[in-house]
């Protein structure tokens, strides 16, 4: 079975605030108030959408939640690579079962 591998980068001469932006949209973020008496999470786009992270800026998805990604990605002027590949029966699970 093939997924897709999504490389990308928000581009250098982005400001700081919007990469923390897009970090917290995409990723997700734990917060906390009154010194960590209350703990929440921001859930992120990526806890949507099963994936593999392999490294920073480096994931895997199905074929079906590229396009969603790209979308995403592209908001936020990223620099973006995409390839097919070849999934491994433990990606499968992961990617097609969740």
């Amino acid at each position: 079975m093939h997924g897709n591998i999504i490389i990308f980068r928000v581009l250098k001469n982005t400001n700081h605030n919007t990469v923390n932006l897009f970090c917290k949209k995409f990723y997700g973020q734990n917060t906390s108030s009154h010194k960590g008496k209350y703990r929440y999470r921001h859930k992120g786009f990526l806890e949507e959408i099963p994936h593999i992270k392999l490294i920073r800026g480096v994931i895997i998805v199905s074929e079906n939640d590229t396009g969603k990604v790209i979308t995403f990605l592209e908001e936020f002027n990223a620099e973006i690579h995409t390839r097919s590949v070849e999934l491994t029966p433990e990606d499968e699970k992961i990617i097609y079962l969740k």
